[in-house]
C-alpha cells in the first residue's frame, strides 16, 4: 500500500490535468491540415473555415487544462499570429528548396523533410512561449524531437529563412538567438556551459548572426559566444569563444593512407 499512497498523493496534488496525447495529436493534425498533407482535398472555402474553427475550439479546450483565465483571449492571439508564422514557414520551405539540390519542390519538403516539421512545430510553440503558456510549448517541441531527432527549445529566437539539412541530433538551447538565412546541418549543438540553476534567466546559449553556415557535429557553447555574420563553421569543431564575421573555422585532422597488404612500409607510431 505504500507505493499506492505515493501515487495517490501525486495524483491529488498535481498542478495540471492534461491529456498529453491530445496535445501532441493536435499539433500533428494541424500541421498536416495547413500544409495540404491530408489525403482528401478540402476544396470548399466554407469547409476550410469550419475546420479552422474546429481547431480553434479544440485548442481553447487544451488551453483550459493549463491556464486558469482568459483562455479565449490567448486562443485568439495564437490564431491571429498564425498568418505571420505561416508566411515564415513558407519562406523556410522555399529556403530548403533553394539550398538543397535533392529537394524538388516545396511540396516534397512539406511532406517528407523532418527539418521542416521540427521548424514548424518550434515556430508555433514559440508563439505560446512568448505568451507564457505553460507546458504546451515544450510538449510540442519534444513531440517533434521524438519524431525527428531535432531538439529545438521553444524559447530559442530564430530568424527568417532558416534551413536545417538532415537534422538528426541537432540541439538548440532555450536562450539561443539565430539570425536570418542561417543553415545548420546534422549533429550541431548550440548549447550552454554547465551552469547553476539560479542562472536560468541568464543568456546561456550562443548567438548566431545572419548568413552563418554550421556543418555537421559542430558544438558552440556559451551565452557570450557570438558567431559573426556569414561565418562558416566546419564540422566537428568545438567553439566557446566568439568568431569574427566572414571567418572560416575548421578542425584540422590528419588522414593516413596505408597499403592493406603487408610490405616493407615503416611502422607508424602515434603518441
Amino acid at each position: 500500500m505504500g507505493f499506492a499512497k505515493i501515487l495517490h498523493e501525486g495524483y491529488s496534488t498535481r498542478k495540471y490535468d492534461i491529456d498529453k496525447k491530445k496535445i501532441e495529436d493536435f499539433i500533428d493534425r494541424f500541421f498536416r491540415f495547413i500544409f495540404f498533407l491530408e489525403y482528401q482535398r478540402c476544396s470548399e472555402l466554407s469547409n476550410i473555415e469550419i475546420r479552422l474553427n474546429e481547431f480553434k475550439m479544440e485548442f481553447n479546450e487544451i488551453l483550459c487544462s493549463v491556464t486558469d483565465t482568459q483562455e479565449h483571449l490567448k486562443t485568439n492571439h495564437f490564431f491571429e499570429s498564425f498568418p505571420k508564422v505561416y508566411q515564415l514557414l513558407q519562406n523556410d520551405a522555399q529556403t530548403i528548396v533553394d539550398n538543397d539540390p535533392a529537394a524538388q519542390s516545396k511540396e516534397e519538403v512539406m511532406f517528407s523533410y523532418p527539418g521542416f516539421f521540427a521548424i514548424a512545430v518550434y515556430r508555433f510553440a514559440h508563439e505560446l512561449y512568448k505568451n507564457n503558456i505553460p507546458l504546451i510549448p515544450r510538449i510540442w517541441t519534444e513531440f517533434a524531437h521524438s519524431k525527428t531527432g531535432i531538439d529545438i527549445n521553444p524559447g530559442a529566437q530564430i530568424g527568417e529563412h532558416f534551413f536545417i539539412d538532415h537534422g538528426t541530433g541537432i540541439v538548440i538551447g532555450e536562450t539561443t538567438v539565430i539570425g536570418n538565412h542561417v543553415k545548420i546541418y546534422q549533429g550541431v549543438t548550440l548549447g550552454a556551459h554547465s551552469v547553476a540553476k539560479n542562472l536560468q534567466n541568464v543568456k546561456r546559449h550562443p548567438t548566431i548572426d545572419d548568413g552563418v553556415v554550421i556543418y555537421a557535429n559542430a558544438t558552440i557553447l556559451g551565452g557570450e559566444t557570438i558567431i559573426g555574420k556569414n561565418a562558416l563553421i566546419g564540422g566537428n569543431v568545438w567553439i566557446t569563444e566568439s568568431v569574427a564575421p566572414n571567418s572560416v573555422v575548421f578542425h584540422k585532422g590528419q588522414v593516413t593512407v596505408k597499403n592493406k597488404f603487408p610490405g616493407n612500409e615503416p611502422i607508424i607510431f602515434s603518441i
